[in-house]
C-alpha cells in the first residue's frame, strides 16, 4: 500500500467523483483533435474558439447535477470564462472536480505489429506537482491496446506488460503528488471478432494492470479504472446487444478488478451517444456482484450533438447546453440503472466511432 501524505485526500476525491447519479465529462481533446471536430460544424480552431466551446460546456446551468469531474486538457487548465473567472473555479462553484490528461501521446513499440506504449513519464513528477498547483485534484492517462487477431496472439505480452508497468509508474507518481489517477487501458475495438475475443483480450489486459499496480504499491482506494467496455469489433458481422456488452463486461471486471476501487469510469469507444447510454444502463443491471461505482468518462458520447447544436454561434449557446444537459442526465439515469432510453431523438444514434482513435 502507498504511503502518500495524501491518501486521505486521494481517496475522498475518489468517492467524490463516484458520486451516485454522476459521471465524468471527458474535454480533454488535444488541440490536433479538437481542430477535427470543429472542422466537421465549419468552426476555425483558435485558441479562442477552443475557450468558448469549453466555456459553453463548464458553463452550462445544473450540469453539476450529473457531472461530478471534468477532465481538461492543458491549454484549458489555465483559461477563464469572458469575465475572468478561472475554469477551475467555474467548476469548484459548481461543486465538480478538474482533472488533467498527463500522457503525452502513443508511440510504436519496437519489435511488434502496429502495437504502441504511451509517452510522458519522464517529467510527470513536475507536471502534476504544477497542475495540482493550479487546482486539477485527478488525472488521466490513455493507454492503447490492439487486438489484430482472433487466436489471442494480440495484445501481444510484450504490449501489455509494457503498458501495464507505465500505467503502474504514472499512477504512482500521481498519487505522490496529490493526484488521483484514472487508469485507462484502452484495448481498442477495431476490426473483426467476436465479443469472446474482446472479452478474452480485455481479461488479459486488466489482470496485467492491476499486478502491475499492486507492485508498485499504489493505493487502489485512490484510484478509478477507465476501461473499454466489452463489445464486438467494429467490422464484426455480428453486433453485440446492450445486455450482451453488459453481461460480458461486468464478468471480466468480476475477475480482475479488486473490489478496493472504488469506481469504474467507461469510456464510450466511439459507441453513439445513445448507445453509450444504454450500453451503461445494462451493465448496471448486470448479475452477480458489482462492488464499485460503475459509471462513465465520456467525451464524444456526451459532446458530440452538443458540438452539433452551437455550430460556433453564440445565439447557440443555450440550445447547445441544453443538448448537453440532457445527455449528461441520460447518462446520470443510466449509472442508477434508470435509463429508459430516447434522450437526444435521432442525433443521439449517429456513430461517434473512428478507427485507431486518437485523443
Amino acid at each position: 500500500m502507498s504511503v502518500t501524505p495524501f491518501a486521505a485526500e486521494l481517496i475522498e476525491t475518489a468517492r467524490a467523483i463516484c458520486a451516485p447519479g454522476k459521471g465524468i465529462l471527458a474535454a480533454d481533446e488535444s488541440t490536433g483533435t479538437i481542430a477535427k471536430r470543429f472542422s466537421s460544424i465549419g468552426v476555425e480552431n483558435t485558441e479562442s474558439n477552443r475557450r468558448k466551446y469549453r466555456q459553453l460546456l463548464f458553463t452550462t446551468p445544473h450540469i453539476e447535477e450529473h457531472i461530478s469531474g471534468v477532465i481538461f486538457y492543458e491549454e484549458t487548465l489555465y483559461q477563464a470564462t469572458d469575465d475572468g473567472t478561472p475554469f477551475v473555479q467555474v467548476l469548484k462553484s459548481k461543486g465538480i472536480i478538474p482533472g488533467i490528461k498527463v500522457d503525452k501521446g502513443v508511440k510504436p513499440l519496437a519489435g511488434t505489429t502496429n502495437e504502441t506504449v504511451t509517452q510522458g513519464i519522464d517529467d510527470l513528477d513536475a507536471r502534476c506537482a504544477k497542475y495540482y498547483a493550479q487546482g486539477a485534484r485527478f488525472a488521466k492517462w490513455r493507454a492503447v491496446l490492439n487486438i489484430n487477431d482472433t487466436l489471442g496472439a494480440t495484445p501481444s505480452p510484450v504490449s501489455i506488460i509494457e503498458n501495464a508497468n507505465t500505467l503502474a509508474r504514472y499512477a504512482s507518481i500521481c498519487q505522490a503528488n496529490g493526484l488521483v489517477p484514472i487508469v485507462e487501458p484502452e484495448v481498442l475495438m477495431d476490426g473483426d471478432f467476436p465479443i469472446e475475443v474482446a472479452a478474452a483480450a480485455t481479461e488479459r489486459v486488466l489482470a496485467a494492470v492491476y499486478k502491475a499496480l499492486s507492485d508498485h504499491h499504489v493505493l487502489l482506494e485512490g484510484t478509478l479504472l477507465k476501461p473499454n467496455m466489452v463489445r464486438s469489433g467494429s467490422d464484426a458481422s455480428v453486433s453485440a446487444s446492450a445486455d450482451e456488452i453488459a453481461l460480458a463486461t461486468v464478468r471480466v471486471l468480476q475477475h480482475t478488478v479488486p473490489c478496493a476501487v472504488p469506481g469504474i469510469t467507461f469510456l464510450s469507444g466511439g459507441m453513439s451517444e445513445e448507445e453509450a447510454s444504454l450500453a451503461l444502463n445494462a451493465i448496471n443491471h448486470a448479475p452477480g456482484p458489482r462492488p464499485w461505482s460503475l459509471t462513465f468518462s465520456y467525451g464524444r458520447a456526451l459532446q458530440q450533438s452538443c458540438l452539433k447544436a452551437w455550430k460556433g454561434s453564440d445565439e447557440n449557446i443555450v440550445e447547445a447546453q441544453n443538448v448537453l444537459l440532457a445527455r449528461a442526465r441520460a447518462n446520470g439515469l443510466a449509472n442508477l440503472g434508470q435509463y429508459t432510453g430516447g434522450a437526444g431523438g435521432e442525433s443521439a444514434n449517429q456513430s461517434t466511432f473512428v478507427k485507431g482513435y486518437v485523443y
